[in-house]
């Protein structure tokens, strides 16, 4: 296995949402300040394949300016917090391409979730790119610029959610909002150093999201903390009538103890890769030593596994046909190669396959679901392994089941999650532990992730309030 060399390089984390709330508010910063510093950051590493379009500078600090001057914006839950939104999320006026330049449109209304930020007060920075029509963890499958990792090395940045990843990792903004259907969310924040929380479908709507496979698809946040991904959340979150999948949130954690299930060593898959192993299986040894009360259990990963391998070898791929199919018949040079032939594997399944998964997916989950009966938090590791740019291209569809070892079952299971940073391998790569839980056990989750970062969750104190505030309806447009 090819690996990059040791090197002195990583998450280069900016200022939390807390820490630029409270500049703000006391003066010593604002939002223009802000502003401008992300626009410099973005001038200054060029395109390097993080964004697809910003705001202009000009516009982004007149949009800053605007923000200041609003009766009772300092109020806000997000006053002046810069942040960006994956590409196949609709923002009015900006284009939406999906990384793929003839499928684009100009979005008419903004996503819900990014406009709950714009009404909290947040700045809109521009969209980041991603693996075209979402479809891939390895982050190579644009037509524009290959991301790589902050390790650099030629490291992969991970996928779809590559660009949103790079833009916190970077310390260009403090969150970006991206999404998840086979692991979107949480791969490429491991390979970045950063937070990865895919929430438990349905408490943030994916009204305005371009659905991958509509039944699985959630709208996730990527951040530097464990706190920043709790004050993003309670503007996000909400019921939306739109949509079919949405919920109400679950009841908080509170201070019991937390039944952490660990699979047996043996079951953990690595692919060859010593050194992640050593800092996965060293990394479980400090849970039970955390400052607050845990119970380890042993479960077994077969169930969830299983059920993983219905995703891309099961009648699931198909589902992408019924936004994009359209699009592959009339237009199928303008698809990437490797997303052109996944897309076309859809084509070859049939009702009777479709029922026989359904039925398969229903027995695991049932088994899953007596397995919950018995834990609260398992935790596996993000990824088995890395990779490079070279090594993925080589092997597109071998690296991307690699990277989904441990995610492709999240959404399939109706889990969430979230991919915490544990530090580095012995040779200087990122080691990210994955902590998922059964639908709507959030609080929970985040409060183990939280002690595993040793961070206080000064944001997770119940739903934000209505603000009485002008609502904004557009940003200006790159």
């Amino acid at each position: 296995m090819e690996k990059p060399a040791r090197h002195e390089s990583g998450p280069r984390i900016g200022p939390s949402v807390a820490e630029i709330l409270e500049s703000h508010v006391s003066g010593s910063g604002s939002p223009s300040r802000t502003a401008r510093g992300v626009a410099d950051a973005i001038e200054a590493r060029g395109d390097d394949g993080t964004w697809l379009s910003t705001v202009p500078r000009e516009q982004l600090l007149t949009a800053a300016a605007e923000l200041e001057n609003r009766p009772g914006a300092r109020a806000l839950p997000l006053y002046g917090v810069p942040f960006g939104v994956k590409d196949s999320i609709d923002v009015a006026g900006v284009p939406t391409t999906l990384s793929c330049p003839d499928y684009a449109y100009v979005a008419e209304e903004t996503a819900p979730s990014v406009q709950r930020l714009l009404d909290a007060g947040a700045l809109y920075v521009g969209k980041t790119n991603l693996d075209q029509f979402a479809t891939g963890l390895n982050g190579t499958r644009t037509p524009y610029t290959i991301p790589r990792s902050v390790y650099g090395g030629e490291m992969i940045s991970g996928g779809s959610s590559s660009g949103s990843a790079l833009a916190v990792a970077l310390g260009q903004v403090p969150f970006a909002v991206a999404t998840d259907t086979a692991g979107s969310g949480r791969v490429p924040a491991a390979l970045n150093g950063i937070v990865g929380y895919k929430p438990s479908r349905g408490l943030i709507s994916t009204v305005g999201l371009v659905p991958a496979c509509k039944s699985l698809d959630c709208i996730t946040m990527m951040a530097g903390c464990i706190d920043d991904v709790d004050r993003v959340m309670q503007v996000m979150q909400g019921r939306d009538d739109a949509d079919p999948w949405s919920r109400a949130p679950g009841p908080t954690s509170g201070g019991g103890p937390i039944r952490v299930a660990l699979p047996p060593p043996d079951e953990l898959e690595f692919f060859g890769d010593d050194a992640m192993r050593a800092a996965h299986l060293g990394f479980r040894n400090k849970i039970a030593h955390l400052g607050l009360p845990v119970e380890i259990v042993e479960t077994s990963l077969a169930p969830f596994l299983a059920a993983g391998e219905l995703l891309y070898a099961g009648p699931w791929v198909a589902e992408r046909l019924v936004v994009f199919g359209d699009f592959l018949a009339e237009h199928p040079d303008s698809i990437h190669p490797v997303v052109r032939d996944i897309l076309r594997s859809g084509e070859r399944y049939s009702a009777v396959d479709a029922f026989t998964a359904m039925q398969a997916l229903q027995e695991l989950r049932a088994e899953v679901g007596r397995l919950w009966q018995t834990m609260d938090v398992l935790v596996v590791p993000t990824i088995g392994r890395t990779f490079t740019v070279d090594e993925v291209l080589d092997q597109p569809i071998k690296a991307n089941t690699m990277l989904g070892h441990y995610t492709h079952f999240g959404n399939l299971l109706d889990l969430l999650g979230v991919a915490v940073p544990q530090g580095h391998t012995a040779d200087g790569r990122p080691h990210s532990a994955m902590l998922l839980g059964d639908a709507r056990s959030d609080d929970t989750v985040l409060r183990l992730a939280a002690a595993l970062l040793d961070e206080p969750r000064t944001g997770a104190a119940g739903p934000i309030p209505d603000h009485d505030t002008e609502r904004l309806t557009t940003w200006p447009t790159p």
